[in-house]
């Protein structure tokens, strides 16, 4: 018999060792309730929404040639020194890790608006050196920065291009006054020519599990879950967008419109100028006619598209929103709406 390799076990912990026990540490939790986060010296606050009293010219179209045309299509500019990249479902929503948005180089930028433009919104967590006046200039790269005529602006007074969203413990949920589905909504679609690339940062928010996760819905996937008859009906037909009853909510509240509120037409069904793509191109929050067609029809069409956009699971994606997270969309092919919920531990 070959030699046991085996090694005999002999006990020898003293008897104070084997009456050492660990003790877990004690976990505080209750359902549904989240501790939200205060703030005596609120860090932020030169940009906290202010209403200026100004008056802006309307809106003209302008020349546009969209970066995305230049990117490359296996985003290796974008990608070089990411670690990770990874979709949320097939239709819509990637996340990147490892990139600093504040240090991109031009074919990098490039290739973000490809990523944006195929998948309709990009994220990018903890994203520290991503200041607003960077976040200004990479959107400034993309094209023309937009001025909302009635949303808050910050306070500090020279960002006019910027809109700021901002909830406190003393904030209305005016929620209850809308239907669920016209929450969901695109960006200004009823300005003249409408913005291509929105990004996003949060500063501050609930913490995790407190609500204020934003949703998106891919309006590719929209027109692709219709019928190929409905698609060709469609895309011979266009929609009014109209800014008036957000100009009579800013109005009611005592604020000032800062430019004057429009109705433009628009398709209802479009391609994409980078990826050819044809997309729905439909706002429940801004559209309130379909033209050339009898009323009843126009209202059982927008019925029938808001229940497509907002009930079709697949194609939406829902991101949990952290400090300093930001978030890249195309507002040409993606609505979206924000679940909002705070609740406070005691």
């Amino acid at each position: 018999m070959a030699p046991s390799l085996e090694v005999r076990y002999e006990d020898n912990t003293s008897p104070l060792q084997n009456t050492l026990k660990f003790e877990p540490p004690t976990i505080s939790y209750i359902p549904g309730y989240t501790v939200i986060e205060k703030h005596e010296i609120y860090k932020y606050d030169d940009l906290k929404p202010s209403f200026p009293k100004k008056q802006w010219p309307a809106l003209k179209e302008l020349p546009y040639s969209d970066k995305a045309l230049l990117g490359d299509p296996a985003f290796k500019n974008l990608l070089a020194e990411a670690t990770e990249i990874f979709d949320y479902n097939p239709k819509i929503g990637t996340e990147v890790h490892g990139v600093d948005l504040a240090n991109l180089s031009d074919s990098a930028k490039n290739d973000l608006a490809l990523l944006i433009a195929t998948r309709g919104v990009v994220f990018f967590r903890n994203q520290k050196n991503f200041s607003i006046e960077a976040q200004r200039d990479l959107g400034a790269y993309f094209g023309s920065l937009h001025k909302h005529a009635t949303t808050g602006v910050p306070k500090r007074g020279d960002l006019d291009d910027v809109h700021v969203v901002y909830t406190d413990e003393k904030s209305k949920d005016q929620r209850a006054l809308f239907t669920p589905s016209f929450l969901w909504h695109s960006d200004v679609t009823y300005e003249v020519q409408p913005p291509s690339y929105t990004s996003l940062r949060i500063l501050t928010g609930p913490a995790r599990g407190g609500g204020g996760d934003t949703l998106w819905s891919s309006q590719y996937a929209a027109f692709d879950t219709l019928s190929v008859p409905m698609q060709k009906y469609l895309e011979s037909l266009t929609a009014l967008h109209s800014s008036h009853m957000q100009a009579e909510n800013t109005l009611a509240a005592g604020r000032t419109v800062r430019r004057e509120p429009i109705v433009t037409e628009h398709p209802l069904i479009r391609s994409h100028p980078v990826t050819g793509w044809k997309s729905l191109f439909f706002n429940p929050g801004f559209v309130t006619k379909i033209v050339g067609i009898p009323k009843a029809e126009s209202d059982m069409i927008i019925s029938y598209l808001n229940e497509v956009i907002t009930t079709t699971q697949e194609m939406h994606v829902r991101f949990l929103w952290g400090k300093d997270d930001v978030a890249f969309w195309d507002n040409r092919i993606t609505v979206s709406s924000q679940f909002e919920e705070k609740k406070q531990s005691s």
